[in-house]
């Protein structure tokens, strides 16, 4: 283990994280020529497959978060099995998954942290989830970084939690005790075929604002109030593969799942790539 990570890490700890998104969320949506060569860099730099893009020439991307959420192709990502299949949420690389035992929620080697605190400490919210099922998964710069439903299901509750913004890195996970618990995020609830499920949006360093297709761009506002909304009507019903969301720069997503018989892929391993509307579980 290089010693300069746990270093890396604390040294992170003391930039003003706030500030720094706040800058990167303006800059990222300066609309300019003088960005070209930014975001060709970018694509050279990350190996960003342009390819698998609606609009596959840079020339076209107004900004560099207008690159970074860029849509992809609909038969680049077909949804695979059925109603009892749970898919990705996003491409990315999975940090961990497995049974949550208890309320806890392995997060690396010596780390764990509660599904409670996850959730901004609402118990009812978090009671369906005390032995069930976690996936974390963190997206990597190339990425595409729009969200998409694991399974389907009707909104009930957004809640947003104010927090730092340590970096998602893997390096930086395996040393920060309770990084998801402690990060600023958006967590929406849908009513599903197998009771409640959980999706955790973390915020991290860059990230300049999370964003939902129901509630819109939402830069998370500056407080320490943690925030809750209610959908009693539940007229939001999102399919299994649609669009949820988007990070507007990069992060990583923690899918709860409830208390339910639910089998991972055999394949299914820490650090492997996987991509929207993959099965990554089955019910």
């Amino acid at each position: 283990m290089p010693i300069i990570d746990p270093l890396l890490a604390q040294l992170l700890r003391l930039l003003p994280h706030h500030a720094i998104a706040r800058f990167a969320h303006r800059v990222a949506r300066w609309e300019s020529p003088w960005m070209q060569p930014l975001l060709r860099w970018f694509i050279r730099h990350y190996r960003v497959d342009m390819s698998e893009a609606v609009e596959p020439d840079p020339a076209r991307y107004p900004s560099f978060n207008a690159l970074f959420t860029r849509a992809l192709r609909e038969d680049c990502r077909p949804l695979e099995g059925d109603e009892r299949s749970i898919v990705s949420p996003a491409d990315s690389r999975v940090s961990a998954f497995g049974a949550i035992e208890h309320d806890q929620i392995f997060q690396a080697k010596g780390h764990h942290y509660t599904a409670t605190e996850l959730l901004g400490g609402f118990t009812d919210l978090a009671r369906p989830f005390a032995n069930g099922a976690f996936l974390t998964v963190y997206l990597a710069p190339r990425d595409y970084h729009r969200l998409h439903m694991p399974v389907s299901g009707h909104l009930a509750t957004m809640v947003h939690v104010p927090g730092r913004l340590f970096s998602v890195a893997p390096r930086i996970v395996a040393h920060t005790p309770r990084l998801y618990a402690r990060n600023e995020r958006v967590i929406a609830f849908f009513d599903t075929a197998i009771g409640p499920v959980a999706m955790a949006l973390i915020g991290a360093i860059n990230v300049g604002s999370i964003e939902t297709v129901w509630a819109g761009e939402g830069t998370p506002p500056a407080g320490r109030t943690i925030s809750r909304t209610d959908y009693p009507d539940r007229d939001i019903r999102l399919a299994r593969g649609e669009e949820m969301g988007r990070f507007n720069l990069g992060s990583s997503v923690v899918l709860l799942l409830p208390e339910h018989p639910v089998s991972f892929r055999p394949e299914l391993a820490p650090e492997a790539f996987v991509r929207i509307r993959q099965e990554v579980a089955r019910i």
